[in-house]
């Protein structure tokens, strides 16, 4: 309500300020009465146009055609499952597409051109709005009829689904820049570097002599010197851009869909289960962005998979085949939809018992929870494992296939694997050899896996996090006197997020601390673009990190963006010493920000390990399948300026290692933060 309100009082504001109603209305009460009757109430008369005047840049006045339009409705279609993050402070932009016109993806859109309207979240994967049109709007002036000579211009816009992050409820620098690619009235081909070619465009010209393309010229492409050109009517105009010519016509109150774009997930879910599969394949294949690093012999897997598709009869067979195919990709981008059933049948029984490894190479009980097979067989924390099912540790884990897998680095799996390790069918039996922390001989045990799933929930940090934690977390510590801020995850609700850290930050500066941990350790990604303006928290000098590359059906080539991920300096700056606190556990936009944080070696990197190493953006990825199941590919490779792919396969590495030892791996202290503390100090 609060922004509908919003957009009434700005609708409001500019009717007054910019323009001038001259209307004349004849009082035809008494006309054609008869001599000696009453004067009769004549039906109500629909007022005749008003005239128009435009700001005084442009000294012109117009009379509203009956059609003018003044409201435009329409609806929002999604697809992707990232897009309800974006539900915070979200509205409808009049969107001035100068940046478009001038191709300049950095065009910051000015705040006097910007009408906003209310959306409304429907269900079904739909939101409606409502974008009530000022009388004169105060965008950009464009001159586009290429007739060599300097014209009024006109206003282009297009109507685009917003959210707004930073600042006041406008759009400023850090909330985006250049033109939409999604969710916007226009359709936009990103194999020719998002170029516009469909949809609907809205155009406002200040009188009937200014020209705008009636159709795309030779080259296809939209305002350029091939341009054939018409002239378009005073006001408001709708061009259908899908018409040949394009048609340019007035609607009192159109209907738009707003074009859900590239990012929209690819429906095979109709499909056969060979056919889906081999649909996925054919995208997924060429798509995927580190073949190269990886080995992966595309051809190898198509002649291996495609045959046990085409067998495949059932849900469940289809799933598992599913899942094969996943975990022969090593990247912890690709995933699938977890099939509880089949999860239940192969990792549902457990033993109470959570694992860990040592720096050592030793693995011990971390936890042993109460009531469950391996307290009744007496294991006591920190006992070490010492041989499994009569095998060595080293050759029982090799044979581990961890459930949550595919995994982009060896020490990612690695580490699943021990999670994993006590992982079973319900009733299996495990014979385990164990040696307490108090005895002096180990001993040997059958134990009988019963179903729980809280053990294997202790070894994901996030499962086990307070469900009311506050995405964002801040405190000067005792004793140190350094800051410290914990940031969970960067897919929450950006708008509080971005105020939580604004405020943080200028805190920090307020009081003087000497320096600061950002602790990531438990942090699944998120928005990269809201990790990059956290890091611009750190720099005074813009800095680019890297471009992600996509596959061009076109060429046939991986290409770049043309828009580079970087770091810019946020208004507020922080200069003191930082340390960041990582972890396996640290994934996709949160190595971003990691990353980010290494720049011109502005932070120290402290952790037990790498963090995840999974890094391919995901968000054209999205496939949907028979049986309900989704799919997930990266398609983006983000390739530095001297043409590295960055942290895909690696991961962030600390510059402080901190041994995994058994007092840490107990609980007994936080020695990634200890060592943090003392390398600030």
């Amino acid at each position: 309500m609060r922004f509908f309100k919003l957009t009434i009082l700005l609708a409001l504001a500019l009717i007054f300020s910019s323009a001038c109603s001259i209307i004349s209305l004849t009082n035809r009460a008494t006309q054609g009465a008869q001599p000696g009757t009453e004067p009769t109430q004549a039906p109500a008369q629909e007022p005749p146009p008003a005239a128009t005047c435009v700001p005084q840049r442009v000294e012109t006045c117009f009379t509203a055609s009956p059609d003018e339009p003044i409201e435009i409705l329409g609806e929002i279609p999604y697809t992707s499952p990232f897009f309800l993050n974006t539900i915070s402070q979200p509205f409808v932009l009049l969107e001035d597409e100068a940046g478009f016109v001038r191709r300049d993806k950095e065009f910051i859109f000015p705040l006097e051109s910007q009408t906003l309207g209310p959306v409304k979240i429907e269900g079904d994967g739909k939101l409606s709005f409502t974008l009530s049109l000022p009388s004169a709007p105060n965008a950009t002036q464009v001159d586009v009829d290429n007739n060599g000579k300097d014209d009024l211009g006109v206003q282009v816009f297009a109507v685009a689904y917003w959210s707004n992050i930073w600042g006041d409820p406008f759009l400023e620098e850090r909330d985006g820049t250049g033109w939409s690619t999604a969710y916007t009235s226009v359709i936009v081909d990103p194999e020719q570097d998002n170029e516009i070619i469909g949809g609907t465009l809205l155009v406002w010209s200040p009188d009937e002599n200014q020209g705008f393309p009636s159709g795309f010229g030779a080259d296809g492409k939209l305002f350029t010197e091939d341009d054939p050109i018409a002239p378009v009517p005073a006001g408001y105009s709708l061009v259908d851009l899908k018409s040949e010519p394009f048609r340019v016509y007035k609607e009192r109150q159109p209907n738009l869909t707003l074009e859900e774009g590239a990012g929209a997930v690819k429906d095979f879910s109709k499909l056969g289960y060979g056919a889906a599969f081999h649909e996925l394949f054919q995208r997924a294949s060429v798509e995927y962005p580190f073949t190269v690093e990886k080995g992966i012999d595309w051809a190898a897997l198509e002649k291996d998979f495609q045959p046990r598709f085409d067998r495949v009869t059932n849900n469940q067979q289809f799933y598992r085949t599913l899942r094969d195919f996943a975990f022969s990709i090593p990247d912890g981008h690709v995933n699938l939809t977890l099939d509880r059933d089949v999860f239940f049948e192969d990792y549902g029984g457990g033993l109470g018992l959570v694992l860990k490894r040592l720096s050592d190479g030793r693995v011990i009980a971390a936890e042993v929870l109460p009531n469950n097979p391996a307290e009744q067989a007496r294991i006591l924390p920190g006992a070490e494992m010492r041989s499994w099912n009569g095998e060595t540790l080293d050759a029982a884990l090799k044979k581990v296939i961890p459930g949550f897998g595919p995994y982009s680095t060896e020490h990612t799996r690695q580490q699943a694997q021990v999670s994993f390790l006590t992982r079973m069918p319900p009733q299996s039996t495990v014979q385990i050899s164990f040696q307490n922390p108090d005895s002096a001989q180990p001993q040997t045990k059958s134990l009988n896996a019963v179903v729980e799933y809280d053990s294997l929930f202790r070894t994901i940090p996030s499962f086990t996090a307070d469900p009311v934690e506050l995405p964002l977390y801040g405190e000067i510590m005792e004793g140190s006197g350094l800051g410290y801020i914990r940031i969970n995850t960067f897919s929450d609700d950006y708008n509080l997020m971005a105020s939580m850290w604004d405020r943080t930050i200028k805190n920090l500066i307020d009081n003087d601390v000497p320096g600061l941990v950002i602790d990531l350790r438990v942090n699944s990604g998120g928005s990269l673009g809201l990790a990059m303006d956290f890091a611009g928290y750190f720099f005074d000098r813009e800095a680019v990190l890297y471009e992600n590359h996509y596959y061009n059906e076109n060429t046939g080539k991986f290409e770049p963006t043309g828009y580079p991920t970087r770091i810019r300096p946020a208004p507020l700056h922080y200069k003191g010493p930082i340390a960041v606190l990582v972890s396996s556990d640290c994934v996709s936009a949160c190595e971003g920000f990691a990353y980010a944080m290494q720049h011109d070696q502005r932070s120290v990197v402290v952790g037990h390990y790498p963090t995840a190493g999974a890094f391919g953006e995901v968000g054209l990825g999205q496939y949907s399948l028979p049986g309900d199941f989704k799919m997930q590919f990266p398609t983006g490779r983000p390739v530095s300026p001297d043409g590295k792919v960055v942290i895909e396969g690696v991961g962030i590495t600390p510059e402080i290692v901190v041994p995994v030892t058994l007092e840490s791996a107990l609980g007994q202290i936080d020695a990634v933060l200890e060592a943090a503390i003392k390398a600030l100090r």
